[in-house]
């Protein structure tokens, strides 16, 4: 009865409840050096090239901040067959009751993440429901629970109309609506946007969202499921505001240098904990959010 009574106490169908099991995919197991970061950070994208040792640093008050907070934290290893992408570690998987889901990338240079992610999963006896196969694409960073029975996808370059069909197609028949959102052209095929770059769900009735680059029809279904909404202002957008990890309701991880944004997060009663992201997370486009794969919360 009481081993019974514990796992209906948690849940992976939520981006807002106590975190209590996380992966992540540490500097060193991802960038690996300064040569590596040398070698592969045009091709990937990034503004500019991140700086290895700061990265190290912020990094490890990133890993802090989890800690401190009683989060159990897990990590993915090295793997040659990833490049310096794979620290974001949200974007390979998705964490359901059910067991995780393996993506499909829609970014070439990502594509042997989902496969390395497997491969841990197996070792550590974490059951996987299925996985998304091509052409299907499909990232991490394009799907968000707003609630325990129904998870937004956002309809990017990243991830495509059949990697949607096989989303539905694995969850749909366990009770779980999957709510399509269209998202824009904005900067094109070769930028990072997902989902989660608008939104960022922080309690049950509250996200972080930035409404310029949200569909109407989005953004008016989460007035109606009752969503109070904290606006990203224009010139923190760039700086990662949008893009927050809540650790529990109403208590969230942020890159620093968003002071209108916390300022907004702390006026509705959130606690916040930001962290020096210059080089981990803004210079290749991956907030907190991106940088875990959240695998168990509290309910």
């Amino acid at each position: 009865m009481e081993q019974t009574q514990e796992i209906t106490m948690q849940t992976s169908h939520s981006e807002y409840l106590k975190l209590q099991t996380v992966y992540l995919k540490s500097v060193r197991n991802g960038f690996v050096s300064g040569e590596v970061l040398s070698e592969q950070w045009r091709e990937l994208n990034y503004v500019s090239r991140p700086k290895f040792d700061e990265s190290l640093k912020e990094y490890e008050n990133f890993k802090t901040i989890l800690l401190s907070n009683n989060i159990e934290v897990k990590h993915f290893p090295q793997d040659t067959n990833t490049k310096i992408d794979s620290i974001y570690c949200r974007d390979a998987s998705i964490a359901t009751d059910f067991g995780l889901i393996i993506c499909s990338m829609g970014k070439e240079g990502r594509r042997s993440e989902p496969k390395a992610q497997r491969k841990v999963f197996k070792a550590n006896d974490i059951s996987v429901l299925g996985a998304i196969k091509p052409p299907g694409t499909l990232e991490g960073g394009d799907v968000a629970w707003l609630n325990e029975n129904t998870l937004a996808v956002g309809h990017t370059y990243r991830t495509n109309e059949e990697g949607i069909r096989q989303l539905k197609a694995l969850l749909s028949p366990r009770g779980v609506e999957v709510i399509v959102s269209d998202l824009p052209h904005y900067r094109g095929v070769e930028d990072v946007f997902h989902l989660m770059s608008i939104l960022s769900p922080i309690d049950k009735d509250l996200a972080v969202v930035y409404s310029p680059l949200m569909p109407i029809r989005f953004r008016n279904l989460l007035l109606d499921m009752g969503f109070e909404l904290v606006e990203v202002p224009e010139d923190e957008f760039e700086t990662m505001g949008c893009n927050v990890l809540a650790i529990g309701p109403r208590k969230c991880v942020m890159v620093e240098g968003n002071p209108k944004t916390q300022a907004a997060l702390e006026k509705v009663g959130c606690e916040v904990f930001t962290y020096r992201g210059q080089e981990i997370s803004v210079k290749g486009g991956g907030g907190p959010t991106c940088l875990t794969r959240p695998m168990i919360r509290l309910k």
